[in-house]
């Protein structure tokens, strides 16, 4: 089996992984789906070599972990919650599926720090949290005011620009 079979067939056991973690919520698996689909477009679009593609894609998939034991423990999830809880049940489930520790360590640092958009360092990184946006400013019913914002502050790729463009209808002389 070739190494980009093997990453597949890991990415899809994360996939369903993920779905079994979070059972009963359709809404937060329809959310990591979503944000999976454009990070690994927006990452393709970008040029990511195929291993940082592939931490994209796993953190994409496992980004909002830190939901579920967040609301459990506190009973609330915002986004600094979700990055404190997130990370250790990540790496549990990446290592049950085989994944390298260099790897781990990567997706558990994006999955700790997807809600800080301060001292973004790797294309990675950048591409999580335009992914994330993207979905969470449909799923929300942003404003184009907040839409604006968002995209001057935090967008950064051209694939994301584009995609980012084309979802909104934005254009970049609003």
């Amino acid at each position: 089996m070739d190494s980009d079979s093997y990453s597949q067939i890991q990415l899809d056991d994360i996939a369903l992984r993920m779905m079994e973690f979070d059972e009963g919520d359709p809404k937060r698996i329809q959310h990591f789906l979503k944000v999976h689909s454009l990070a690994r477009l927006i990452g393709v679009g970008e040029e990511l070599d195929d291993t940082t593609l592939f931490i994209l894609e796993a953190a994409a998939y496992t980004h909002d972990i830190g939901i579920r034991p967040a609301m459990e423990k506190f009973g609330k999830c915002d986004g600094k919650l979700q990055e404190q809880e997130g990370p250790i049940y990540a790496q549990h489930m990446l290592s049950e599926v085989g994944i390298e520790n260099y790897m781990i360590e990567r997706i558990c640092y994006l999955i700790g720090h997807h809600h800080t958009y301060t001292n973004v360092e790797g294309a990675d990184y950048q591409i999580l949290i335009e992914a994330d946006f993207l979905v969470n400013l449909f799923e929300d019913e942003a404003s184009m005011q907040e839409k604006s914002s968002v995209y001057r502050n935090i967008f950064k790729t051209e694939t994301g620009k584009k995609i980012f463009c084309s979802m909104f209808g934005y254009s970049e002389e609003k």
